[in-house]
């Protein structure tokens, strides 16, 4: 309770936000979040979005605030300024896919199954509004098959989000290729009241120069961000598994006791 008022000597403060949240929300702030600014952004948003208090630890962990409304996009010259406002609020830099069990040298395939069976998971870090339509989306153009990564509709934008998966550090050509799937999705899937369609390339990394001049010319709106694997779980578990040297001095030992125990008899 000391910490608590000590922490909270703003009395408009602690009524209008902190008093909205449940006691074990503020201990977890108070611990985890010493910057009063960061902090304040984590209130808001557990409000707004009605957070679990596990919700709002892994958002916390997951370094929410420094990832939140970053990317290379071409938002402000493809999209009206209040739907640009909300796209680039959308977006992250990095995404964190610290719920998958895979390693930097996955193929994209893998990545899209693994985020495909944590759909669920998936969702809660593109964030607000989304829903999965569905993943190797067939598209039809010229009597020749094309497949969508990942396809989503934003409920708060009013629009289809493309996803694009990609294991290499970003290329220019990535953008033209998305380009032409929002074109296609704009004219075959597009409904006349739904806003235009949204694109993200996620890279293991990119030259943010490079994306910026990917981006000059596309006339549809496309975003670039990094994704990472936390990799605090796979150190974790190295360090509780034997090693092979282990394994071996063990099983010698196991087979003495063995033979120890065929003498005795």
């Amino acid at each position: 309770m000391r910490n608590f008022a000590e922490e909270y000597k703003d009395i408009q403060i602690v009524q209008r936000l902190v008093a909205q949240l449940p006691w074990g929300h503020n201990v977890v702030l108070i611990d985890k979040v010493p910057d009063k600014t960061k902090r304040e952004f984590y209130i808001k948003s557990s409000i707004k979005h009605g957070w679990s208090r596990n919700v709002m630890l892994m958002h916390i962990e997951s370094s929410l605030y420094e990832r939140k409304g970053r990317g290379v996009t071409n938002f402000d010259k493809n999209l009206p300024s209040l739907e640009s406002d909300l796209a680039k609020g959308l977006m992250k830099d990095p995404y964190c896919f610290d719920f998958l069990s895979a390693t930097d040298d996955a193929h994209e395939r893998e990545i899209e199954k693994g985020l495909i069976v944590h759909i669920q998971k998936f969702l809660l870090e593109l964030g607000e509004g989304f829903a999965f339509v569905g993943n190797q989306y067939h598209l039809e153009v010229g009597n020749k098959d094309f497949y969508v990564d990942m396809l989503f509709y934003n409920l708060k934008l009013r629009c289809y989000f493309v996803i694009e998966l990609k294991t290499t550090e970003f290329k220019p050509e990535y953008s033209g290729k998305l380009n032409f799937y929002l074109s296609v999705i704009d004219d075959k899937l597009k409904h006349k009241d739904d806003k235009p369609s949204i694109g993200l390339i996620l890279c293991k990394s990119k030259n943010k120069v490079i994306a910026e001049y990917a981006l000059e010319g596309i006339e549809k709106p496309i975003g670039v961000s990094n994704y990472k694997f936390t990799k605090q779980l796979t150190d974790q578990l190295k360090e509780t598994l034997p090693t092979v040297e282990k394994l071996e001095e063990e099983l010698s030992k196991d087979i003495e006791k063995i033979d120890e125990g065929e003498e005795d008899e």
